[in-house]
């Protein structure tokens, strides 16, 4: 970020890479281990000329952007697991989360798939800035207040004709041990919108169970060392807890404290919106 003034808003993560920690009790023989690397390497290579196709209007495209998600996370060596009953027919959601990880983007893709809304200078990147287009991801300058509410206003027009849209509040990546505070900015989206919000609670682990920062993208990290750390490593587990679904109210800092509260398994605080039954069978599309 040379170069950019520094915002007192900007998100800002505490985690670097001495958050992220080698596998516990990894034994493999090197021999194992590039072998496993190399098939995983190849596999998820044959797979990604076909991401451009998720932007194609298919019926059953959802279930199409799952299945591929999911594909793309058993080549890394990342496997999920899924409680509280993901709701299949929802539109017109926004749905946050915890961020933890570029991973991320596959394991809520595999649950609700949806558009994201991600950091402006993506597009830019080569290769992967042209799937961001074809994507229809949403671009938010980081460093800049001024495209905020315009892209306040797209996640809105998106909610509102029906369209999922993905979120990560807290602004930046952490470690996944470490967190940070949900900005309220993108619920401002839903409530305009008139559209519920479903926080979902990312928890990524070692296979005996134990915590996992593998996956953290955070600090200095790169792109290629983030990557080659998950392929290497034995297995990955993140599992997904969907979480209550959460009305907008009129209120963006509490909804997004709401949000908060459920994704960090606290008890929920504020002004819980009722939900008439007429308006429930509205979310189902």
């Amino acid at each position: 970020m040379s170069g950019t003034a520094v915002n007192p808003w900007l998100p800002r993560a505490s985690c670097d890479s001495s958050c992220v920690r080698a596998e516990p009790n990894q034994v493999s023989h090197p021999v194992v281990v590039a072998v496993r690397t190399g098939a995983r390497l190849i596999c998820a290579l044959v797979l990604l000329p076909a991401l451009p196709l998720l932007a194609v209007p298919l019926p059953g495209r959802s279930r199409i952007q799952r299945i591929y998600c999911r594909l793309v996370l058993r080549c890394l060596g990342v496997r999920i697991t899924v409680s509280g009953g993901p709701i299949r027919n929802l539109s017109g959601v926004l749905v946050v989360g915890g961020h933890v990880s570029w991973v991320d983007i596959f394991v809520i893709g595999s649950v609700l798939p949806g558009s994201f809304v991600a950091r402006a200078d993506l597009i830019e990147w080569p290769a992967l800035g042209i799937v961001a287009r074809l994507l229809k991801v949403i671009p938010i300058e980081r460093a800049s207040l001024r495209r905020l509410p315009d892209v306040v206003h797209e996640v809105a027009d998106r909610l509102a004709a029906g369209q999922t849209v993905v979120a990560f509040p807290e602004g930046t990546t952490w470690c996944g041990l470490g967190y940070g505070r949900f900005r309220p900015a993108m619920f401002q989206g839903a409530i305009d919108a008139a559209r519920p919000v479903q926080p979902l609670r990312l928890n990524y682990h070692h296979r005996d169970g134990r915590p996992s920062t593998i996956p953290a993208f955070v600090g200095d990290d790169t792109l290629l060392a983030s990557v080659r750390r998950v392929v290497t490593a034995s297995l990955t587990v993140c599992h997904v807890q969907v979480a209550s679904l959460q009305l907008p109210g009129e209120d963006r800092r509490d909804l997004a404290a709401r949000c908060e509260a459920v994704v960090r398994g606290a008890p929920v605080v504020g002004k819980v919106p009722d939900a008439p039954a007429a308006h429930g069978h509205a979310l189902v599309g």
